[in-house]
């Protein structure tokens, strides 16, 4: 009499999301033996997030070592709270804990709250894997997420490489090497978070912030997603889909892009006030326009090292320098500098000694 073989009683079985959470980690080809910063705010998909790679570890699939870091954003009176439960869950699970509780009015007087939290959340983890000497920092992003942001930029007037939305894995701050990895983006809902959680038993966190149709993308989530789910049942897929295609597209012209870049510096001097290269106007009116504005856009990236409020209708102001053959004309960018058509270039400075502006177009925000 033939015996057919069975599993293993001592070894359970992974769950299904534990399972996919793996391939996804194998295909991002994250590395092995590392220590991993993992962000949890004790929401569902963070907690998810770290009972899978905890279940992963505990059934040997993974070597690596997590440390958990939370950053209070001291909005609400339970925030204090809330970093008690995550440490309590850390510790449950064995793993190390991080947290730092931050004034963001204080720290980030400049900045609006949704800029401040993420500006001050990104600052953490890289000081926190800087100082765990770490290189990866993982953050629980969402199909969801994906989809809400793809909506927001879609409503902000972004081109493609807004909408192709989050990356799954980028560097987390110029200049480092620590990644940025989304491990759940390319896969997970947020219903299968929450599930995953209830299975393990576990509690998470809920978010009155989550509900406020103050923000705009509570009301993109509430209202405009609510609203084109009922033409498509998939909609948040879909979107998720379409960024991915645009991202290929993006990257494309991206590359095309970045050697206009080169080569309109190459016949420009450089700018001794914010040492960077002017550009040639007459090389850059050799390309197309949509690689003409993507070789603009990673310009003023890098003399403002970020792209923070840079919105489309700036890039076609300044692109509109170009076929504007009078000196002098210039337009006002989002923070205070300029961008100046001078002597056949363009050149980033700031406001002073200007007399005669570029008429950009005004944005209104609601």
């Amino acid at each position: 009499m033939s015996h057919s073989k069975s599993n293993s009683p001592d070894k359970p079985r992974l769950s299904s999301f534990a399972r996919k959470l793996l391939v996804e980690w194998r295909r991002l080809d994250l590395a092995e033996d590392a220590t991993v910063i993992v962000a949890v705010s004790g929401g569902a998909d963070s907690t998810a997030l770290l009972l899978a790679l905890q279940e992963l570890l505990a059934a040997s699939k993974l070597h690596v070592n997590l440390v958990v870091a939370h950053l209070d954003h001291g909005l609400r009176p339970a925030s204090r709270k809330d970093a008690r439960s995550v440490a309590e869950l850390a510790e449950k699970l064995g793993f190390p804990f991080v947290s730092k509780r931050v004034n963001l009015a204080k720290s980030y007087p400049a900045e609006n709250l949704e800029q401040a939290a993420r500006k001050a959340r990104y600052e953490f983890l890289l000081h926190t894997a800087q100082k765990q000497k770490s290189g990866y920092v993982l953050t629980a992003h969402t199909l969801d997420d994906q989809a809400e942001t793809i909506l927001m930029r879609l409503l902000r007037g972004s081109a493609a490489e807004g909408l192709s939305g989050m990356r799954t894995s980028r560097p987390l701050a110029a200049g480092t090497n620590v990644l940025l990895v989304r491990p759940l983006l390319a896969w997970a809902r947020r219903t299968a978070t929450e599930n995953y959680c209830r299975l393990r038993g576990v509690e998470f966190l809920t978010d009155e912030m989550n509900d406020d149709e103050t923000f705009s993308r509570v009301r993109v989530r509430k209202q405009l997603l609510l609203l084109m789910r009922s033409f498509n049942n998939r909609i948040v897929e879909t979107l998720s889909r379409t960024g991915d295609l645009l991202n290929e597209d993006a990257a494309a012209l991206a590359a095309e892009a970045t050697q206009l870049l080169a080569q309109a510096r190459s016949y420009s001097l450089q700018n001794n006030e914010t040492e960077l290269p002017s550009l040639s106007v007459s090389v850059l009116l050799q390309k197309p326009a949509a690689i003409r504005r993507r070789a603009l856009r990673e310009w003023i990236s890098q003399a403002r090292g970020n792209l923070n409020r840079l919105e489309m209708v700036h890039l076609v102001a300044v692109e509109n320098l170009l076929s504007d053959g009078r000196g002098g004309r210039f337009v006002e960018l989002p923070g205070g500098m300029t961008v100046t058509r001078r002597r056949g270039n363009l050149e980033l400075c700031g406001k002073k000694g200007l007399k005669k502006p570029w008429t950009a177009p005004r944005i209104r925000r609601g």
